[in-house]
């Protein structure tokens, strides 16, 4: 569940800096210059690169929560077993603070 909470913030930043770039890349389409056009050509690469590490990633997550959903709906009352002791813990943790 965290590391589904954790990929899910992962994936929402990855895609904050695909679409700044993108808006960068085209701010930056008048910029003048041998440097300019590398720099644009540079972060055009590394945006093709975020891309597809985000496409993975989303794939990867949903294919976790089909996994997770199948799991749970074949094995109801252990998966409610080990949400209960999972919970019970978190909040014995939490209340020793």
């Amino acid at each position: 569940m965290i590391a589904n909470e954790t990929e899910g913030k992962v994936l929402t930043d990855l895609k904050r800096v695909v679409e700044d770039s993108e808006e960068l890349l085209v701010d930056s389409a008048g910029a003048i210059g041998e440097k300019a056009h590398e720099l644009r050509e540079r972060l055009a690469r590394t945006l093709e690169v975020a891309r597809s590490t985000c496409r993975r990633l989303e794939e990867k997550t949903r294919e976790g929560a089909q996994a997770t959903d199948k799991l749970i709906r074949e094995h109801p009352y252990p998966s409610l077993g080990v949400a209960f002791g999972v919970g019970i813990v978190i909040g014995f943790l939490l209340k020793r603070k």
